[in-house]
């Protein structure tokens, strides 16, 4: 076996088992990840809490340190991409249809479930809900993904290093970055990249069905949903081939424009001051309570609340990091390392803050004021959350038929940037892997969520991504510490050059 490819063979191998096992003994595979899931979260919940407020105060540190006007890249070079594309693609891969998907849903959610503390379905309880919808697609998951993203940029584009997890570790290991160590990091994040993907992919079909459905009538059935993965593969396998630059960066400026479209309609006929106002007090809440909700794991009372969501929440965002840090870090050279952070951390926040005030804003609204009773059924079928609620609101069909476009279109970029990146991955890091591998990585991760709706495998194996989060947290902690030897090491070293530049 050709050393090159020994990440991908031993990935694939992984991958083919793993979805087997789903397959065939569904219940023995739910078992095993549910106990390796509790335990993780029982014992090592505090640890996700304190690691993901290290990176989001280490990430503002970085940002306005001396080290902030280092580029990620050469001197010399310029940004790849205009800020419009950089952020569309950015906001893409690190959100995506998951914003769609909770948009209404995690809002009515903590809503109708809030901590055994707050009374269920009260002013309290909403007031909580759009504060924690906040807190968990805030700044945290951003901070999460700047660590990942930012060492590969800066060992890779300044360091000219291979464009790998692996390679953000030489500082600490040496040349063992290129042997079994370096390995095992990099198939760690192809695991937790193909199923997190495959869980995503799953619950985007559902949604995109579910939408179909109540616009058109179409069955909203297993197979229907099979049916729609296919050809949504058809359609981000003909933007793989197209190459990142044409692809990805069409379709994820599609994404944004859709996006402020929809939420600029929902905004205009929906309770516009009602959701402003929802907007301005919720991020003054946020921000004066951001220290509490970051290390407070609530363990007298509503501590179950918080390994079902936050714990979960971070779990999740620090899985898929190495997916989503290796694609914003091969879109963001030429950046500094303080344009990177800030824009990178507060941009896609801001953003996020007004797609919950808006919709979250929108339903609980309905619920509160209106008397429409739809919280409990939303919550039981969260896919049909959002079109639940534009039904009660003018212009629901078109809406409705905006947000299946919106979802179909993050859908293929989420595919085709996970494509890109598995092939890169599995290609010792070369930034323009084989087109043969983007389409083998295409159909497999197609294929895989496939294969887990249908054999009922998918919660457990989203358990084993969770998993997966808790080796990546040490990791990404050791990640701060190569950041930190790199960047010294580079600014001591410029500063003994430069006296001898001057004689």
């Amino acid at each position: 076996m050709h050393t090159k490819n020994i990440v991908f063979y031993i990935s694939l191998f992984i991958v083919a088992l793993l979805v087997s096992f789903g397959i065939y003994d569904p219940d023995n595979l739910y078992v095993i990840s549910s106990y390796v899931h509790k335990n993780i979260i029982d014992h090592f919940g505090w640890g996700y809490l304190v690691s993901v407020f290290v990176f989001l105060v280490f990430s503002l540190w970085l940002a306005f340190s001396r080290y902030g006007k280092i580029k990620l890249g050469k001197d010399y070079e310029k940004p790849q991409y205009n800020y419009f594309g950089w952020l569309s693609m950015l906001f893409a891969a690190g959100m995506g249809i998951g914003l769609i998907f909770f948009g209404v849903a995690e809002p009515f959610s903590h809503y109708m479930n809030p901590p055994a503390y707050i009374q269920q379905a009260s002013g309290e309880a909403a007031r909580f809900s759009m504060q924690y919808s906040f807190f968990h697609w805030g700044l945290h998951p951003w901070a999460i993904y700047i660590i990942m993203s930012l060492a590969i940029a800066y060992f890779c584009f300044r360091r000219d290093m291979p464009f790998l997890i692996s390679s953000c570790f030489y500082p600490l290991i040496g040349p063992r970055i290129y042997g079994i160590t370096g390995y095992f990091i990099d198939i760690l994040a192809v695991f937790a990249t193909v199923f997190g993907i495959a869980t995503s992919l799953g619950l985007g079909a559902m949604q995109i069905n579910s939408g179909l459905s109540e616009a058109f009538g179409i069955p909203d059935t297993m197979q229907m949903t099979l049916v729609i993965i296919a050809t949504v593969t058809v359609l981000f396998m003909i933007s793989s081939i197209s190459g990142l630059d044409k692809g990805i960066q069409i379709l994820s400026k599609t994404n944004i424009i859709v996006a402020i479209i929809l939420m600029m309609l929902m905004l205009a006929i929906g309770p516009t001051s009602y959701i402003l106002n929802i907007f301005t007090s919720t991020v003054g809440n946020y921000f004066s309570s951001l220290l509490d909700m970051s290390l407070n794991t609530h363990p007298f009372e509503g501590y179950r609340w918080t390994k079902e969501w936050t714990l979960f929440y971070w779990a999740t965002w620090i899985a898929w990091s190495p997916f989503v840090g290796l694609f914003i870090a091969s879109i963001s050279r030429g950046r500094t390392i303080k344009e990177f952070i800030l824009v990178t951390l507060f941009v896609p926040t801001v953003l996020t803050f007004a797609w919950f005030s808006v919709f979250g804003g929108s339903a609980l609204h309905l619920e509160l004021f209106q008397g429409v009773e739809i919280a409990g059924n939303a919550v039981e079928n969260v896919s049909t959350a959002l079109f639940q609620v534009f039904e009660h609101y003018p212009l629901s069909m078109p809406l409705t038929i905006t947000a299946v476009v919106l979802l179909a279109v993050f859908f293929i970029t989420s595919a085709d940037s996970a494509t890109y990146v598995l092939a890169m991955m599995t290609s010792r890091g070369d930034l323009n892997p084989p087109m043969s591998r983007k389409l083998l990585w295409g159909i497999l991760q197609s294929a895989t969520a496939s294969i887990l709706l249908l054999s009922g495998g998918v919660e457990a194996l989203k358990k084993m991504v969770i998993a997966a989060a808790l080796p990546f947290t040490i990791v990404m902690l050791f990640l701060c510490l190569a950041i930190m030897r790199g960047l010294r090491y580079e600014v001591k070293y410029e500063s003994e050059e430069s006296p001898g530049e001057g004689q």
